[in-house]
């Protein structure tokens, strides 16, 4: 009979999350690269180009790929012969790997998790508690899944309970684009088809564990309704021309993963779940022999593409840059900025909000008169370094507080990821302002561009806290002009128009 000690799962979690940290899924880093080779869009290109270096950095460097380091899912089939040399549940076990993991002084991961969430929303300090799925199987061992969801991804999973006679795939199309480029494509769109509401959900985030195989399924042919489903959804999906980022291009998906279950007669619920650029899992088996030894993969799995600035980049100084200068600014046009900006995300414009609402002034040295803010939470420092990895946030979620601060303080525009709505979009026009987007996917090679970092307010906000970073050749992209013209409009429009009149296979 195996007998798990509680040590050797709490080690295996640990160890497993700092892998995935650093580590892409080889099969992810190979559909990329595949996909960087296909695409035709420039935009497009770059953003992937960013996205490899940054994986190879991460894998070189130990460091996270993405300053959301996720919120931690796993998934446990217990043997039903397995005894347990322990004295805690399984979801204390569990946990305690997840703390150890996030608290990793040579690796620390960044803690997401809060508590209370219609409350206070305290952040817990480890990222515990983990979202933990048991299931007790026949057999001798005990099964692992540890991934961690990041939130921007998490953010854009949908669901519906269809009428049994509709069109699954008319549906699917139709949705995708409602998720705006929050979930940073490319990247797998997983689908949970049957049973309940909830069985749905749990069969969509299921299916995002699964290895991307979509080119030798095109290669082979369908041989089920479900790969006949999966090839149909990932060509129309790839049609809509959204591209990586959202900047427009042939690749949206890497892959389309399916589960089905048996359902009401009355019923067909479907969930929808994507994973993005910073997708992280492993899967590994003790078997009471001792905790589990995670190989490394060989840097030669990663292609030979380092990003390098374009020749046409516009390089900025952030120190002196004018009303005037931004409004000569185009969109999708690149830019390296260099000076000094400051930071903030969700807790930080709440913040602001309350203060403003209470005829109360900004913190001393907050004062955004001709400057940037960008949205961000990074990483912890390590060693020598400045910041940790430290990439874009959705910004889509600051809409509400953008024209107040557009208003009211003075700013010259934000930096973000992802689309902004059309009232955001219309106050940048309003105001005058630009939005500027650093690619989602990239912290670790974004975090080398910060030269400095000084807190400035809210400290008590921890990685929401406003900072002022001093940065180097940060390289972003032109999202929304002052004129209030979109790339995340007009790009996707263009390759969707495009790709019907490309005689080349997207796949």
């Amino acid at each position: 009979m195996t007998v798990i000690k509680q040590q050797d799962l709490i080690d295996s979690i640990a160890d497993g999350l700092q892998y995935i940290s650093f580590y892409h899924p080889p099969d992810f880093v190979r559909a990329m690269a595949a996909a960087y080779e296909r695409e035709q869009s420039p935009a497009a290109k770059d953003a992937m180009a960013q996205i490899l270096t940054n994986s190879r950095m991460a894998a070189e460097g130990h460091r996270p790929m993405c300053q959301d380091t996720g919120i931690v899912v796993v998934f446990l089939k217990v043997g039903m012969n397995v005894r347990w040399d322990t004295d805690q549940s399984l979801e204390d076990i569990v946990n305690e790997g997840v703390r150890r993991a996030y608290n990793d002084p040579d690796n620390p991961l960044r803690a997401s998790i809060v508590s209370d969430p219609l409350g206070i929303r305290k952040n817990t300090g480890d990222n515990t508690p983990a979202v933990i799925h048991t299931e007790l199987v026949a057999g001798n061992e005990l099964e692992i899944i540890v991934a961690a969801k990041g939130g921007g991804s998490e953010n854009k999973s949908k669901f519906a309970i269809l009428n049994p006679s509709d069109d699954l795939v008319e549906w699917v199309v139709k949705t995708v684009p409602t998720m705006g480029a929050g979930w940073c494509p490319p990247g797998i769109l997983g689908l949970g088809i049957g049973g309940t509401a909830e069985k749905a959900m749990m069969l969509a985030k299921e299916s995002l564990m699964e290895p991307i195989n979509i080119q030798e399924l095109i290669a082979r042919g369908p041989e089920n309704r479900i790969e006949e489903l999966r090839l149909e959804i990932y060509d129309k999906v790839n049609a809509l021309g959204i591209g990586a980022q959202g900047l427009g291009g042939l690749t949206t998906v890497l892959d389309i993963k399916i589960l089905d279950y048996p359902t009401h007669a009355a019923s067909l619920p479907v969930a929808m779940i994507p994973n993005c650029a910073a997708t992280r899992h492993v899967h590994f088996v003790l078997d009471g022999s001792g905790s589990v030894q995670l190989e490394p993969p060989r840097l030669e799995d990663w292609p030979d593409i380092t990003w390098q600035a374009g020749e046409n980049a516009r390089r900025v100084d952030l120190d002196n840059v004018t009303a005037a200068d931004v409004q000569t600014w185009r969109p999708g046009e690149n830019l390296l900025l260099s000076g000094k900006l400051l930071t903030g995300r969700d807790a930080a414009h709440k913040r602001i909000a309350t203060l403003f609402a209470e005829g109360k002034p900004l913190p001393k040295d907050v004062d955004f008169r001709n400057r940037f803010i960008y949205y961000v939470g990074p990483v912890d420092a390590v060693g020598g370094e400045v910041v940790g990895p430290a990439g874009p946030t959705t910004a889509t979620r600051m809409d509400k507080f953008t024209d107040m601060m557009l208003e009211h303080t003075g700013l010259l525009g934000m930096i973000g990821k992802a689309e902004r709505g059309p009232a955001t979009v219309e106050s940048i026009k309003k105001h005058k302002a630009v939005y500027l987007i650093a690619i989602g996917g990239a912290a670790y090679l974004v975090s080398k561009a910060i030269r400095s970092s000084k807190l400035i307010a809210f400290e008590e906000l921890g990685m929401e806290a406003i900072y002022e970073f001093e940065v180097k050749d940060m390289p972003v992209t032109v999202a929304v002009d002052s004129k209030g013209e979109s790339v995340h409009t007009t790009g996707p429009a263009e390759w969707r128009s495009r790709i019907g009149n490309i005689p080349v296979a997207i796949g």
